[in-house]
């Protein structure tokens, strides 16, 4: 295997080496795409010891991607982190951890979460890719209907997405499972709908299950999960990974929240956009359009209150509770 030069190469070939890694290797794995500028600080001992393995398997795992040695994979890591870049932010909320570190109040605890949030919301914007939004944008709008899936900790985030979605007057459903009765929820569910999945680790069986099924059925899907390595990228056609610390006992749904929210004020601009290109186009007049013709006209009226398109503009405005 040829070593990655770059930080964006080197995720892609972890990601395809990772099925045929062993047990430890790929618990390096996980460790380098979850958290690549610890990877990219740290001495072989402290990450072998993060990481639970022995010294020599770091070693292995950088020949395994084709590097002579760790420090040459390392260099790759650093580089990315010189891209990004320290800031103020990120030295505050270190000083903060320190500040905070073995205590228990609950003033103390509020701190720790609200730190941890914002961190997660720093890595959100830095990771956002509009392409991505776009399409998934688009999928939502053009979808006949859209089914939203998640469990577990993730159900939070398919509660809203429902909510918010059904309040731009989308046909939305919220697949529960109730009875047992997934599966054939899952079979009813046509090619020109949408199937939205959220799953973090440890992921949810039925929800992968039912990502693969629909995937393979023709079924577009998108995905919000929390890394490279989560089953939920291959069968999705969008699919947002977030960082996701499985390390803390108790982790924030303040970025998935963000972006789901980020979806669903994008979809309402877009919903909003379409009659005004409608009305756009329809007094546009074409060749064989006379003037007279165009003088008599009807004036196009302003969308009713209570219509997709009257509900798509609020939300595009943000009087639409998102």
């Amino acid at each position: 295997m040829q070593a990655a030069s770059s930080y964006t190469e080197l995720k892609e070939a972890i990601t395809r080496a990772y099925p045929e890694l062993s047990n430890q290797l790929q618990r390096i794995a996980r460790f380098a795409l979850d958290k690549p500028h610890e990877l990219a600080l740290g001495t072989v001992a402290a990450l072998a010891e993060a990481t639970e393995v022995q010294p020599s398997a770091m070693i292995r795992f950088a020949n395994a991607l084709g590097y002579r040695g760790f420090s040459d994979m390392q260099q790759v890591f650093r580089g990315h982190l010189v891209e990004r870049s320290s800031t103020y932010r990120e030295r505050i909320d270190q000083l903060r951890r320190k500040q905070v570190n073995g205590q228990r109040g609950p003033s103390a605890v509020l701190n720790q979460l609200v730190s941890d949030a914002a961190g997660e919301l720093d890595q959100l914007e830095e990771s956002f890719e509009e392409a991505k939004v776009r399409a998934a944008v688009k999928l939502m709008s053009d979808a006949s209907r859209i089914h939203v899936l998640a469990q577990r900790r993730a159900f939070p985030l398919a509660a809203y997405l429902s909510y918010a979605l059904a309040e731009l007057e989308l046909k939305v459903q919220l697949l529960y499972g109730a009875g047992g009765m997934l599966q054939q929820s899952l079979r009813a569910i046509d090619s020109d709908e949408l199937l939205i999945v959220a799953s973090f680790r440890n992921y949810s069986p039925d929800v992968i299950e039912a990502a693969q099924s629909c995937h393979a059925r023709g079924v577009p899907v998108i995905a919000i999960t929390d890394g490279a390595l989560s089953p939920l990228v291959a069968p999705a056609r969008v699919c947002f990974q977030l960082s996701d610390d499985s390390d803390k006992p108790f982790r924030s749904l303040v970025a998935p929240m963000c972006l789901a929210q980020a979806l669903v004020v994008s979809t309402g601009h877009q919903l909003a956009e379409r009659p005004a290109r409608a009305s756009a186009a329809r007094a546009t007049p074409t060749a064989t359009t006379t003037a007279t013709t165009s003088a008599r006209a009807p004036a196009t009226k302003p969308a009713k209150a209570g219509t997709p398109a009257s509900r798509a503009s609020k939300a595009a405005n943000g009087k639409t509770a998102a």
